[in-house]
């Protein structure tokens, strides 16, 4: 069998091309912003993960130029070798500072993060315990660790006691969730499995991409929101959202950062962030512990922007708390999501739709997510655009195709 014979019966995008909704890879002709210009005109950005506003942000633009000008464009190696420079300390010890942890390393990207973190803690020995809703750079880490990995059902505090039950008394355990989950924006009920993590004598991680600059007071994500920050073991979180930049973290002891740093394959042998990187991430999370009032602009547009929906007759997937700036509009078939995406960006709003396998068959969603420096007019306009979709375009759209997966 040819090795390639996969990719030339691959045929999905090219059918999804030919009914002229194929919703990836449009490309900005402007930088990221609550208003973008995309593929030649004016559009609504509620689709990006710039939850704070910041990477139009003008301080951490000169500081950028700067590193550039200071440091050159790379580093030429690992930071292992010869690729640490004095501002990624400077940015690992900030962050622990405000994370409230002993220590900080830093990934070159987020997914990295992940793998590096799970694949040297956890070995061939010990016992991986995963939410099912898990970003998949989890998974690929729990993989690449080689150790037993056992998932319970998304929030269900029971079926993960019934996963901890299974493991034996002389293995080490990792529990790891999501913060922030960032499809249904549901937060990890971080009380309870905090609970259980010590009656099994576990240790936790929580992946707070979504968490970190979006909830808790000052912005410090899932355990400053529950209070919890020193229950949790490991905090990883990425650059690319909150901070403006590119990257990613891991926030722990001391002990474990150093065996970290000595251990992880994906840490040891990647280039390390380039100085430009380093300096928005910087200059990112000292707006944030000088300006922690954008965390709370960002969840008053969150709580509008629903309300906005619901007034609008939009069907949100419903969540406990109304502040994560991640709104899924349920859409039900794939194509008919695709179609929908595709009006939407037509009338100028952006959205990401996320189909199967990415969610269950029938369950495709329209993932929304927005911005601390939205305004409420701007977010009215894009309600308002998106419910006259839902009314007119798609019910028009299953008049005309009922049997339309």
């Amino acid at each position: 069998m040819d090795l390639f014979e996969k990719c030339d019966n691959y045929k999905r995008a090219d059918m999804i091309k030919e009914k002229n909704i194929y919703p990836y890879f449009h490309y900005l002709e402007s930088g990221q912003d609550i208003v973008v210009n995309m593929e030649g005109h004016r559009v609504i950005m509620i689709g990006s993960n710039n939850y704070l506003g910041l990477t139009s942000n003008e301080e951490i633009k000169e500081a950028v130029i700067k590193a550039v000008e200071k440091y050159g464009s790379g580093c030429s190696g690992s930071r292992f070798l010869n690729g640490t420079l004095d501002i990624h300390l400077e940015l690992e010890k900030e962050l622990a500072e405000f994370l409230h942890k002993e220590a900080v390393v830093c990934f070159p990207s987020g997914f990295q993060s992940n793998l590096g973190i799970i694949s040297a803690i956890a070995g061939r020995n010990d016992y991986i315990i995963c939410d099912k809703e898990n970003h998949a750079s989890i998974y690929d880490g729990c993989r690449l660790s080689y150790a037993k990995m056992l998932r319970y059902e998304h929030g269900d505090m029971q079926d993960l006691e019934e996963k901890l039950k299974m493991v034996p008394s002389d293995k080490g355990i990792l529990i790891v969730t999501d913060g922030v989950f960032s499809m249904s924006g549901d937060i990890a009920k971080l009380p309870e499995i905090v609970a259980l993590k010590k009656k099994y004598g576990a240790r936790l991680m929580v992946d707070d991409a979504h968490g970190f600059g979006v909830i808790g007071e000052h912005g410090r994500g899932t355990g400053e929101h529950f209070n919890m920050e020193d229950d949790v073991d490991i905090i990883m979180g990425t650059f690319s959202k909150s901070l403006a930049s590119l990257g990613g973290y891991m926030a722990s002891t001391k002990s474990a950062i150093e065996y970290i740093k000595h251990n992880s394959r994906p840490f040891i042998f990647a280039a390390s962030n380039p100085p430009a990187c380093v300096a928005a991430a910087l200059t990112a999370l000292r707006i944030l512990k000088r300006e922690p009032e954008r965390v709370k602009n960002l969840q008053n547009i969150a709580r509008f922007m629903r309300e906005e929906l619901k007034r609008n007759g939009v069907p949100i997937q419903e969540v406990k708390n109304d502040i994560i700036p991640i709104i899924p509009i349920k859409t039900g078939g794939d194509v008919r999501t695709l179609y929908a995406a595709k009006v939407l960006f037509d009338k100028g709003v952006y959205v990401n739709p996320s189909i199967s396998p990415a969610v269950p068959v029938g369950e495709s969603i329209l993932r929304t997510s927005y911005t601390a420096t939205h305004t409420k007019e701007l977010m009215t306009e894009a309600a308002n655009i998106i419910g006259d979709v839902f009314r007119n375009e798609l019910k028009k759209f299953d008049e005309e195709h009922p049997d339309m997966p």
